[in-house]
C-alpha cells in the first residue's frame, strides 16, 4: 500500500546531536531521503558540494527565494540556509521519507507549509548546558567567539521546544536513536498514513459478504 513520504524535521540548538542523530538514523535505514540544505557559508574542511551543502553566493540564494524554489530559509549566524523544494516533492511522491536537520526557524516554515499535514517533527535537548557547551569545545570546529554566540543562542532555541510532536533528551546518544527509530516506525504505521487501507477493508467486507 503505497503512502506518501514524510518529512522528518530534527532541530536542537547547537551541540545538542541532531546530526549524529541524523547520520546514525540514514545508516539505520537506507531508504530515507536526506535533505540537503543550500548555504551561503564557506565549505569547511572536507565539505563536498552538493553532498554536504549546494553552496550558494547571496546572490544565487536570493534568487532561488525570490523563484519559490525554497521550502524553507533562515539567517543564521550571518549565513543563509534554506531547503530546495523539488527534490522533497519529488520523493514524498515517490512514497520516500525526508530528513532534515534544520533549525527551529526552517521546522516552523515547513510546518505552516501545504506539506505541513505530512510533517513529523523531533527537538533534541542536551542533559544540561554545561554538557551543551562541552560538546561544543569537543568538536573543535569552531573559535571560542562562535562558541559563546552559539551558546548564547541555544536558550532562544531551546525555547521552541513544545512546538515539536516530539522532544527527545540526548544524555545516551544509543537510547537517542532507539527512541528516533521507534518515533519513525509509529509515524509510517499510522491509519492516516496508510491510503490503500480503506480499499483494504472494502476487500475483507467484500470476503464477508461472499461467504
Amino acid at each position: 500500500m503505497q503512502r506518501r513520504g514524510l518529512l522528518i524535521i530534527l532541530s536542537s540548538p547547537s551541540g545538542a546531536g541532531k546530526s549524529t542523530l541524523a547520520k546514525r538514523l540514514m545508516a539505520w535505514d537506507p531508504t530515507l531521503r536526506f535533505s540537503v540544505s543550500a548555504t551561503t557559508r564557506a565549505p569547511r574542511p572536507g565539505e563536498v558540494d552538493g553532498r554536504d551543502y549546494y553552496f550558494r553566493s547571496r546572490a544565487e540564494f536570493e534568487a532561488m527565494v525570490a523563484a519559490g524554489e525554497m521550502l524553507e530559509h533562515a539567517e543564521v549566524f550571518g549565513n543563509f540556509y534554506g531547503s530546495p523544494k523539488a527534490p522533497v516533492e519529488a520523493a514524498m511522491a515517490e512514497g520516500r521519507d525526508t530528513l532534515f536537520d534544520i533549525d527551529w526557524q526552517g521546522g516552523q516554515q515547513i510546518r505552516n507549509s501545504v506539506l505541513g499535514k505530512d510533517v513529523v517533527s523531533i527537538f533534541v535537548l542536551p542533559p544540561s548546558i554545561a554538557e551543551l557547551e562541552r560538546r561544543l569545545r569537543t568538536r573543535a570546529q569552531d573559535s571560542d567567539a562562535v562558541i559563546a554566540g552559539r551558546m548564547a543562542k541555544s536558550e532562544a532555541e531551546i525555547s521552541h521546544w513544545a512546538e515539536y510532536d516530539y522532544v527527545l533528551i540526548n544524555d545516551d546518544l544509543d537510547r537517542a536513536e532507539a527512541d528516533l527509530r521507534t518515533i519513525l516506525a509509529a509515524e509510517r504505521m499510522r491509519r492516516d498514513r496508510q491510503p490503500g487501507l480503506s480499499d483494504f477493508v472494502r476487500g475483507l467486507n467484500r470476503e464477508f459478504e461472499n461467504r
